[in-house]
């Protein structure tokens, strides 16, 4: 069963609650690196903390919640081998991880409802990667990454 990584803000705090049992309820392994009250808080302090969980293989995929799941997005995908994608429509948040190999689903509690978030959830870890010509592409992105990238 894959082990998954779930990080938020303060703006998102009930919905990660939420997600996190909803995974464990799956049968998923959850680790909750917070934050845990609504009191204002830094979401790159989170979205680093589940990151360097990916990065060092003790989780598998992550998911990372703010008010829009912008912010905790790009502070994500600064970091090596991170592939985060912000969605908000089930169909993003499936394809994502079958064509881009997506290791992060980042969404908003502002923006989506409870049953919209748990339904994202359920397509983006759920969801394989296809490989074949989306390898490639993956690959591609990889090469951006590391500066190496040539057309």
């Amino acid at each position: 069963m894959k082990k998954i990584v779930i990080g938020c803000d303060h703006a998102a705090v009930d919905m990660k609650n939420t997600v996190r049992e909803h995974l464990l309820s799956r049968g998923f392994e959850v680790a909750d690196v917070g934050t845990y009250t609504s009191d204002s808080c830094n979401y790159p302090v989170f979205a680093h903390r589940a990151c360097v969980k990916v990065q060092n293989g003790e989780a598998d995929m992550g998911i990372l919640i703010c008010g829009t799941g912008i912010g905790m997005s790009l502070v994500a995908n600064k970091h090596k081998g991170i592939r985060a994608a912000c969605c908000s429509d089930t169909f993003s948040a499936r394809l994502t991880r079958q064509h881009n190999d997506a290791n992060f689903l980042c969404f908003g509690a502002r923006v989506v409802g409870i049953g919209v978030a748990l339904d994202l959830v359920d397509a983006f870890v759920d969801a394989e990667f296809e490989g074949g010509k989306h390898a490639t592409r993956v690959d591609m992105i990889t090469a951006v990454e590391n500066g190496t990238f040539a057309e």
